[in-house]
């Protein structure tokens, strides 16, 4: 089987953006959750840039992203009261976009499948410096089959690949944003990788 190739290891990649304490979020949930708006608007400061690109990558239309990513925020300021803690801010956050971007693919399928978005318009970990011009278009060029072939994917299987391995996430935490076990998260995540490579030697 035709292994993918170095480029598309941003599969394996882990996220890349500086994070701060676990605790310090946590102190900025509670504070919102008590009506601090300074406090949510630095959780959508710290998470707007990854779920977009997220939504990005689930619906492949900008525009359905921008709108899915804004009311996810919205969807999270009405429910934070009800926000137990029982997961991680991230995880629940993820969850309510993933199931907006489920509602709108089911309704607005037609332009799903006619809209692709621009590779410079999702937000993609930076590139090593000085890549010549070769180089950077055998990226693009990389970059845009892979986002063909996870289309081809069943809808669970896409986002259990995407979660963990574009994401970020555990399989523990895809797990609670799916509704599964984390040994049926590993299976799909290997089916999807299984099929991806597959794909990608036969295209």
């Amino acid at each position: 089987m035709t292994a993918l190739p170095a480029s598309l290891e941003l599969l394996d990649w882990e996220v890349c953006q500086s994070a701060a304490p676990q605790d310090a979020e946590a102190l900025q949930v509670r504070a919102a959750q008590e009506g601090d708006m300074a406090a949510f608007e630095w959780l959508v400061r710290r998470h707007e840039e990854r779920l977009f690109g997220f939504c990005c990558r689930w619906l492949r239309c900008v525009e359905d992203a921008r709108e899915v990513c804004q009311d996810s925020f919205v969807r999270a300021w009405q429910a934070l009261p009800e926000f137990e803690g029982r997961a991680r801010f991230t995880t629940w956050l993820y969850q309510i976009a993933l199931n907006l971007c489920r509602d709108r693919a089911k309704t607005r399928g037609s332009r799903q499948q006619a809209s692709t978005v621009a590779l410079d318009q999702v937000p993609l970990p930076p590139e090593c410096p000085r890549q010549s011009p070769d180089t950077s278009a055998e990226w693009q060029s990389e970059l845009e089959k892979l986002h063909r072939g996870l289309a081809i994917l069943p809808e669970k299987d896409r986002a259990a690949l995407v979660l963990t391995s574009m994401e970020g996430l555990s399989h523990e935490e895809c797990a609670q944003i799916l509704g599964g076990s984390v040994r049926s998260i590993e299976g799909r995540v290997y089916r999807a990788r299984q099929v991806l490579m597959q794909w990608w030697g036969e295209d």
